[in-house]
């Protein structure tokens, strides 16, 4: 009797202490590490294409929520050392806001992003400037702070250019076109099919009007970025600087800002570091700026102001460094992506 008592009590035994073991593991599943019930991390998702060499970068979104992205690359694209950030956010989600902003006094994109209110996630330099003065259109829900520059000189002649902007619609999807500022207040924007088909040295197209160049609409969009030149258009690269009239290095390699988005409606913001041949980044030229967010996926896309001017800021963090020497100019206006 004693005997048998003793082989119950020790099944009793040795079943609670296997039934103690298996529930030691706190729901965390299989660890072949041996390291006990530790979370698995979660599997990231790329909201966009990765082309080869770019990678999710963890550092820089570690505090973000679903539906945007930092990415970076580090790597040779077309024969050269580039070093690219990206920021990518989805506009579909309708929980980010897309912010160009333009200050009376030109300051650093990284001023722009500390003494905005609410949540930045990002931030990227916008149009041209001289001075304190904006010559890109910037404009957001529907008040316009400045407009795209209308006329430029090429002696010995004037012309009107149709230059590239980057738009959010009303229902939040965003969109790119060819724009003029019609008539004396400039409020009033057309956008075209295509460009103003100048010249420079040619004689100068007629200044665009609401039936000159054809088939252009009234633009409406309450919120824009004006640049310069639009790079990719309908999934092509559409390299229109002869037409909008822009030379800025345009087949050398230079820091580089752009405005991009893909057909499911994700807006990227990207930048690219130059003018540091001693770490070996010389930046890419604007050919090679077309193809790269090409590669990400975009099907439209505008170059920003770009050499000294690019600058990124991620999760209040730079990103590129600045082409002057390392040190952040002062420009005029920014594109914010915000929390609404």
């Amino acid at each position: 009797m004693k005997t048998k008592l003793f082989f119950v009590l020790s099944f009793v035994l040795l079943f609670t202490a296997a039934c103690s073991k298996d529930g030691g593991s706190g729901g965390g599943g299989n660890n072949s590490g041996g390291g006990g019930g530790g979370t698995t991390p979660p599997v990231i998702v790329p909201i966009i294409t990765l082309s080869a060499g770019w990678k999710y970068n963890s550092s820089y979104s570690s505090s973000f929520p679903s539906g945007i992205q930092a990415f970076s690359f580090d790597t040779i694209f077309n024969g050269r050392t580039v070093k690219a950030f990206c920021l990518a956010y989805d506009s579909k989600l309708g929980i980010y806001d897309f912010k160009p902003v333009q200050s009376a006094t030109a300051k650093k994109v990284s001023e722009f992003v500390s003494q905005e209110t609410g949540i930045v996630y990002g931030a990227i330099n916008g149009g041209y400037f001289g001075g304190n003065s904006s010559y890109s259109l910037v404009k957001y829900n529907n008040t316009q702070s400045s407009h795209n520059i209308k006329s430029v000189s090429r002696p010995p002649n004037i012309y009107y250019p149709t230059r590239a902007a980057f738009g959010i619609q009303t229902n939040g999807a965003p969109t790119t076109a060819w724009i003029y500022h019609v008539g004396a207040t400039n409020e009033n924007i057309y956008s075209y099919p295509i460009p103003s088909p100048n010249v420079e040295g040619a004689v100068p197209q007629p200044e665009p009007t609401e039936t000159f160049p054809a088939g252009g609409s009234q633009w409406t969009v309450p919120t824009a970025i004006g640049g310069s030149p639009m790079l990719l258009r309908g999934g092509q690269v559409t390299i229109s600087d002869v037409a909008e009239l822009i030379n800025i290095n345009n087949t050398t390699s230079r820091p580089r800002s752009a405005l991009g988005y893909t057909s499911n409606g994700i807006v990227l913001l990207l930048a690219v570091e130059g003018d540091n041949g001693g770490a070996g980044y010389p930046g890419i030229n604007l050919a090679d700026l077309a193809a790269m967010l090409n590669q990400l996926g975009c099907t439209d896309a505008i170059n920003l102001d770009g050499g000294g001017s690019t600058s990124m800021v991620i999760s209040g963090r730079l990103t590129v460094r600045p082409g002057d020497a390392g040190v952040e100019r002062n420009v005029v206006s920014a594109v914010l992506i915000k929390r609404k």
